[in-house]
């Protein structure tokens, strides 16, 4: 039994060097990731403008106008989409593939947040409990250098864990409020375009 515990005693500190380089990685990561968030926030912005111009020049059954609003350089994704949307019109199931493939493109974006959501808890939950072990070692023995130092990086551990999460998931949250709602728009531009080729042709 000994030798079993000694086996797994081994394995976890042998973890802990991983476990914070890979934190480091990762808060690395999530800095320049904020830093690239807020240029993609800006972007976005402006594209939901066009984007909502576009649906108005729809709804006024203006579709050369819809496409004007629609810049022939697109910031994103979506304003790149809409244009590829006008082109399809009258193919419906050309359309919906579009409208797939935009879907993966933002899941595909918004997946480094995810990453980093359940990746800093989890790293940080490993940081904290491996130098848990040596800490009570040092105490057992009055090693209180020893059990001062493993417990300052099982704390400085979680918090970084934390930190990585925490940027995460707010960028998540924002990723994806703003794809359900270039989504929405991209839905209701295809759908208008169906409808209007439907109508064309029953003339």
């Amino acid at each position: 039994m000994n030798v079993i515990s000694n086996i797994l005693y081994w394995i976890s500190t042998g973890l802990l060097v991983p476990v914070i380089v890979l934190l480091i990685f990762f808060f690395a990561r999530a800095l320049v990731m904020v830093g690239a968030y807020f240029g993609q926030w800006s972007r976005a912005r402006k594209s939901s403008v066009r984007l909502e111009a576009a649906v108005s020049s729809l709804d006024k059954g203006n579709a050369a106008g819809a496409l004007a609003a629609l810049p022939e350089k697109p910031l994103t994704p979506a304003e790149a989409y809409g244009r590829r949307l006008f082109e399809a019109a009258g193919d419906e199931p050309k359309l919906n593939l579009l409208l797939s493939d935009f879907e993966l493109e933002t899941e595909k974006e918004i997946s480094t947040s995810k990453t980093l959501t359940k990746m800093g808890p989890i790293l940080g939950l490993m940081g904290t409990l491996i130098p848990m072990g040596p800490a009570l070692v040092g105490l057992a023995q009055g090693d209180i250098a020893s059990m001062a130092y493993n417990m300052q990086v099982a704390f400085a551990t979680t918090v970084v864990g934390l930190t990585v999460s925490a940027i995460g998931f707010l960028t998540q949250q924002g990723r994806e409020r703003r794809a359900a709602a270039d989504l929405s728009r991209l839905e209701y531009i295809a759908d208008n375009l169906c409808q209007t080729s439907t109508k064309n042709n029953a003339l």
